[in-house]
């Protein structure tokens, strides 16, 4: 009996673990949390990150978020949302050959920081709560500086649980380690 794992069935163990992760994390949104202190921005940059196949490093995060949005009400900046973490799955495939603590950590305050000037911004235009002029976006940014430091918090500490667990299960089984350039040839 060969004990071996093929490349392509661990690349299928390594994206079921990875989907796998997604779905947990996309699943914590809908549990009480402080506002903006959910996995969902660390969520994207590990799906860019550590599924292969593109198509699927931006779609299962757009469907695990979809799937929240459909416990916890739609709304109208979901277009502008899902936008914002697009942008964080294109950052994590910058980091498919460095996934190490500074990359990691740079990844992850650029995206809490996007993610903060573009739903801001979203939020002033679309919304009458602040006056359209220089002094309401000033104002709706300020006001926003707080949930700022959640998503912050909530990024880096999920980043660390998904891709530390990734990597602990990358240890741990042969079946989710990536096949190394001799066994290629």
């Amino acid at each position: 009996m060969n004990t071996q794992i093929s490349q392509k069935e661990t690349l299928v163990y390594r994206t079921l673990l990875a989907a796998g992760l997604v779905v947990i994390a996309a699943a914590l949104r809908i549990a009480p949390h402080p506002w903006n202190f959910t996995p969902v921005g660390a969520m994207a940059i590990f799906s860019g990150a550590v599924i292969r196949d593109r198509r699927l490093a931006f779609l299962i995060p757009l469907l695990a978020l979809f799937a929240g949005d459909i416990f916890i009400g739609l709304y109208k900046l979901m277009p502008i949302i899902y936008a914002s973490f697009l942008v964080n799955v294109a950052i994590g495939l910058l980091l498919r050959s460095r996934r190490t603590v500074g990359p990691l950590g740079l990844a992850t305050l650029v995206c809490a920081i996007q993610f903060f000037l573009v739903t801001n911004l979203a939020f002033w235009a679309f919304s009458t709560t602040y006056p359209h002029t220089r002094a309401g976006l000033l104002t709706c940014y300020i006001a926003g500086i707080p949930f700022f430091w959640n998503t912050l918090t909530g990024d880096a500490v999920c980043a660390i649980l998904l891709f530390g667990g990734f990597a602990l299960a990358e240890r741990l089984s042969p079946a989710f380690r990536e096949p190394s350039l001799e066994s290629i040839r």
